[in-house]
């Protein structure tokens, strides 16, 4: 009896040790991909300390960097640089920018010479609608250029014939850890209404035009409430345009008050808004101040006095 006692024992023993086990290694993997049909939502909240914000997909991103929208090779090399020299560590780039070799050789050169670990820079790309009819290719040729490893984050540029199968693909280099989380640019109310109950793993981030002059205060608090993240292109209003919102008054006034720049006024009103903001600049003097968000805070009454500039005024067509 006594033998069958210590038999049944060391048999639970076991037992609960392979559970420990298992516990423990399920703890190790990545981030457990979330799905359209099951995840409970809520809005990401900023952590202004850490300066990220936790995804749905698990992983934490920056809520601040830098926009690579028309740098060239060498100038783009450059600022992505300078923006990891000085702390940031978020990048955006897009097939259609014809950067992303330019990007990944910045990251890897500033990995170099600054001992930076490659998994504190977060890096986004884009495939474009004219990509969509082969996605595979699109990926791992942006892969190949990035030449960093893995994909932060893989957009759809925005939307296009073929979006939802594309989307699809990108679902399966998740699954393959080549790219750690997805999203969407330029997708509004109704194209996420239609676009969500067709894919399997959730948006993590929906990218869209955002600025005083344009403020999707009905689009920004659809996406967020559905657990998915915020960010802001344009966040300065757009070339040909960003002189007249740095100089609008109310801007000023605000900047003055708070002896910082308008743009950082801009950039802080967007992050209180739970929005990520992606400036995009060569100068070194510009990107190291649009870091520069987090030693002042708006007032209730800033944050309604630039919501008050909104127009609904677009100044790009998608």
């Amino acid at each position: 009896m006594r033998f069958f006692q210590r038999k049944v024992f060391a048999v639970m023993a076991v037992s609960a040790l392979l559970c420990l086990c298992a516990s423990c290694a399920k703890e190790s993997e990545a981030p457990e991909i979330p799905e359209t049909e099951t995840k409970e939502t809520s809005v990401a909240e900023f952590n202004f300390e850490t300066k990220t914000v936790r995804l749905n997909s698990g992983y934490e991103m920056p809520i601040l960097g830098l926009g690579t929208y028309a740098l060239e090779h060498d100038t783009c090399v450059n600022s992505v640089k300078t923006l990891l020299k000085n702390g940031g560590r978020l990048i955006d780039t897009a097939y259609m920018y014809g950067n992303e070799d330019a990007v990944g050789q910045g990251v890897r050169e500033a990995m170099e010479e600054y001992g930076i670990p490659r998994e504190e820079i977060f890096v986004i790309t884009k495939i474009y609608p004219s990509q969509f009819h082969d996605p595979r290719g699109a990926i791992d040729t942006a892969l190949e250029k990035l030449d960093i490893g893995y994909i932060d984050m893989m957009l759809l540029h925005h939307p296009g014939t073929g979006d939802t199968e594309a989307y699809k693909v990108m679902e399966e280099y998740v699954r393959e850890g080549k790219i750690h989380s997805l999203g969407l640019s330029n997708w509004y109310v109704e194209e996420l209404t239609d676009f969500l109950p067709q894919v399997t793993i959730t948006p993590a981030l929906v990218q869209n035009e955002i600025h005083p002059y344009y403020q999707e205060r009905d689009v920004v608090p659809f996406i967020q409430e559905k657990g998915i993240v915020v960010q802001c292109w344009y966040p300065l209003g757009g070339r040909g345009y960003t002189k007249e919102l740095l100089g609008n008054e109310t801007i000023t006034d605000i900047a003055k008050a708070h002896g910082v720049s308008s743009a950082q006024v801009i950039l802080r009103w967007d992050l209180q808004r739970g929005i990520v903001v992606i400036p995009g600049s060569s100068s070194e003097a510009h990107i190291k101040e649009n870091l520069d968000l987090f030693g002042f805070e708006l007032s209730d009454e800033e944050m309604k006095r630039i919501e008050g500039l909104d127009r609904n005024e677009k100044h790009d067509w998608y």
